[in-house]
């Protein structure tokens, strides 16, 4: 009997970002978790140049992350290429859907996924518009608040504006939280409590974005829910994140297995849970998402929920809280790949088969 032919699958990792590191770790850990009676993994790296490489997965490591070898033969995907690499000597073929484990500013945002989509591939995870809207935290704000959805005061800042302590105090009262308006993954975030601090959190949200948000801090629980699906998404069961420092840093999501505590299922009612997984899928909707998103809520004292932010490629390390909190919801790590994959290319044919002439 003939076998049947696989699914190849372009893992697009690395990246021209600050959150590149986190983009390794998460691509080793979803390489590992594919079905190979599926799918054939086709690994496509991006340095931090920008210059995308087709790694070798002869030389797969066996630790955390996936190596990026630079010297690797140089490609790229052109308009109207359906998934052919270009460039290659090597004989990869065709890819017949790409997952772009990418976080942070040229991955995370649009920019890949416009590439993709003019490419002609099925691709996992949001499409142009979803992307850069769930990327762009003041854009973001603005699209929930006209949804109805509640969350965090903030003020926006670009580079070039008056900044002053004493009008954020009185706005938003102290302590803040100032971060870069297109990043992700805690980098470039930081807390201000005084007119010092508060200059230096400034100062370092401006080294990685031309736009920054300082926003109010939320006393509350943090609480965060996965979505999956295109049009009929599906909300996790609610996770709580319990940080070990002032707030939930980069080395708490990504690299220290103890940097945060994290309840799965997150101890809640029935009604609080029913709540939150409903404005996860609002959140997810209202930013026109589609295949994947962790939404990220405070629970307050009173039963108030507020939405902070929405990751379209959230992390999929081993200590991640997308994947886990699917595995606790009854969808196992490689079906949860699975999952993604199939609904990448369930909306390629449904976008396929829409009118482009008159």
């Amino acid at each position: 009997m003939e076998s049947k032919k696989k699914t190849r699958v372009g893992i697009l990792f690395g990246g021209k970002s600050a959150e590149h590191e986190v983009s390794l770790r998460s691509a080793k850990s979803i390489v590992d978790a594919l079905d190979r009676e599926q799918y054939e993994p086709v690994l496509v790296g991006i340095d931090p140049e920008g210059v995308w490489h087709v790694e070798s997965m002869d030389t797969l490591p066996t630790g955390e992350s996936l190596s990026l070898d630079v010297s690797a033969e140089e490609t790229a995907l052109v308009p109207s290429s359906k998934g052919e690499l270009s460039g290659t000597t090597v004989g990869i073929g065709k890819l017949d859907v790409v997952f772009p484990v990418l976080h942070g500013t040229n991955g995370e945002d649009g920019t890949v996924q416009g590439l993709l989509t003019l490419a002609d591939v099925p691709f996992v995870g949001p499409s142009v518009l979803g992307s850069a809207v769930g990327m762009d935290k003041a854009v973001m704000k603005a699209l929930l608040r006209d949804a109805g959805i509640l969350n965090a005061n903030a003020i926006v800042f670009r580079r070039g504006d008056d900044i002053f302590y004493d009008t954020v105090e009185a706005e938003l009262g102290m302590p803040v939280f100032v971060k870069p308006a297109n990043l992700g993954s805690s980098v470039g975030v930081s807390k201000a409590t005084d007119a010092e601090s508060f200059e230096k959190a400034v100062e370092e949200a401006f080294r990685y974005d031309t736009k920054i948000i300082v926003e109010e801090m939320i006393a509350g629980r943090e609480i965060e829910c996965a979505v999956l699906g295109n049009e009929d998404p599906q909300a996790s069961v609610p996770g709580e994140i319990i940080p070990h420092d002032e707030f939930y840093s980069y080395e708490a999501k990504y690299i220290d297995p103890d940097g945060a505590g994290l309840e799965i299922p997150a101890d809640l009612d029935p009604e609080t849970t029913a709540r939150i997984q409903d404005m996860a899928i609002r959140t997810f909707q209202s930013l026109e998402c589609e295949g994947m998103g962790r939404v990220d809520c405070f629970l307050r004292e009173n039963g108030e929920v507020l939405v902070n932010e929405i990751n379209t490629i959230p992390g999929f390390t081993s200590i991640s809280m997308y994947p886990k909190l699917w595995e606790a919801s009854g969808v196992p790590y490689p079906e949860l790949i699975d999952r993604l994959i199939r609904l990448a290319i369930a909306r390629h044919k449904r976008d396929s088969a829409l009118r482009t002439k008159r």
